[in-house]
């Protein structure tokens, strides 16, 4: 081996053994920045109050909730994130510190100055709904309701359902924020939907509800934390797949056999009979005890339906529309579109088709039923099913 190689050699291990001792310095300065910054937990800026930090025992953790979707849902019919407020948001009188009561005389205290201090009460937690909804949360310190006037008007302008929910000082229950009343807020949530039949948010809305409520934050001294943007847009785009799998609208026709017309004065009759409403836009519907559509009826002709149809007036034909992720129990339903449907065939001497005016079996009716439970079936394992307040919100 030659001088050169032997002088490489060494060259090359000093520089190993360098490269070796440094990252090994730089670790322990690392370990030790990292020990010194986690020594002491954070609390959560947006509940914190400034005068009153939290010690180390009071730090409270966020909790998330399962939601659960049943028959009886809860007051506002959504599931949420339950989240613990600031023990600091308490008033003074919430309890006494047992470190505060006078001991000189333990004998002459009383049982109620014996008995520790009860915790102060946790704010319930705002009805907000993880799956379909973006959320900002803003620490108000009992700020009046007009404070929030302006951003309230501006973020109706974005394009996506937004609501304002406030927990008014003193109080336990959220409720609506309304600007223009009397109240006093300690916390307030704004959340905005994440999509809807006009499809998925916009990262340009999310951003603009958060610089909306960050200017009103600064002007009037609030304490603002919004979600993740970028975990919201990946729900939204998820959100938007599934409901378009699932949003199906059915469509059963009555039409004349050959080239004659169906009596529309029959068919007015039979549509009343069976408890349908006439809306102003000439449709009859078939509505649930909440007022919501189960199926609806309208003319084939441009001409919709009037109140007193004419003896004698005719149509090509009616459709009877079903709107299959905005109706509870829809099997049952649609049977009971399709019994109408023949029903009206029946009275009118006409035919109940497909949108390809081919005549419906009991085949093809057991086809588009088993289509409907697959759906069903889908919309239930997604957490949204058929009906609720949550499907009717993501189909607006």
């Amino acid at each position: 081996m030659s001088d050169l190689q032997i002088g490489l050699l060494i060259v090359g291990g000093a520089v190993v053994a360098a490269v070796l001792i440094f990252n090994w310095i730089q670790e322990r300065r690392f370990r030790k920045q990292a020990d010194a910054a986690f020594q002491m937990p954070v609390a959560d800026a947006l509940m914190q109050d400034d005068a009153r930090p939290r010690a180390m025992h009071e730090r409270v953790e966020p909790a998330l909730r399962e939601p659960v979707l049943g028959d009886d849902e809860n007051e506002t019919g959504e599931p949420h994130v339950r989240f613990d407020a600031d023990a600091s948001l308490a008033g003074d009188d919430a309890g006494v510190p047992v470190d505060a009561v006078p001991t000189s005389n333990p004998a002459a205290a009383t049982p109620s100055e014996r008995r520790p201090a009860s915790p102060p009460s946790v704010a319930a937690p705002a009805p907000y709904d993880e799956l379909i909804e973006y959320r900002a949360r803003i620490g108000c310190d009992g700020v009046m309701a007009n404070v929030f006037a302006d951003a309230f008007n501006q973020t109706r302008t974005l394009g996506k359902a937004i609501r304002w929910l406030g927990l008014p000082v003193g109080a336990a229950a959220w409720e609506d924020v309304q600007p223009w009343r009397d109240a006093r807020y300690q916390q307030v949530t704004v959340t905005m939907q994440l999509a809807d039949r006009n499809g998925a948010v916009q990262e340009e809305q999310l951003a603009a509800l958060c610089d909306v409520l960050q200017a009103m934050a600064q002007a009037h001294g609030l304490r603002l934390a919004c979600d993740d943007m970028v975990d919201a847009l990946e729900r939204a785009q998820a959100i938007d797949r599934f409901c378009v799998d699932v949003d199906v609208l059915i469509g059963l026709n009555v039409v004349a056999r050959g080239e004659g017309a169906v009596n529309l004065t029959r068919i007015v009759r039979e549509a009343e009979s069976c408890g349908m409403v006439l809306g102003g836009d000439g449709v009859f519907q078939l509505l649930d005890s909440r007022g919501e559509p189960l199926y609806a009826l309208c003319n084939h002709d441009a001409e919709p339906f009037a109140v007193e149809a004419m003896e004698g007036q005719s149509s090509q034909g009616v459709t009877l529309q079903f709107d299959v992720p905005r109706v509870p129990d829809g099997l049952k339903v649609f049977d009971g579109m399709v019994a109408f449907g023949r029903k009206l065939a029946n009275e009118t001497g006409g035919i109940l088709v497909d949108d390809n005016l081919r005549p419906l079996t009991d085949t093809g009716i057991e086809k588009i039923r088993n289509q409907l439970m697959h759906i069903y079936e889908r919309m239930e394992a997604r957490g949204v099913p058929s009906g609720s307040r949550r499907s009717l919100r993501l189909f607006s």
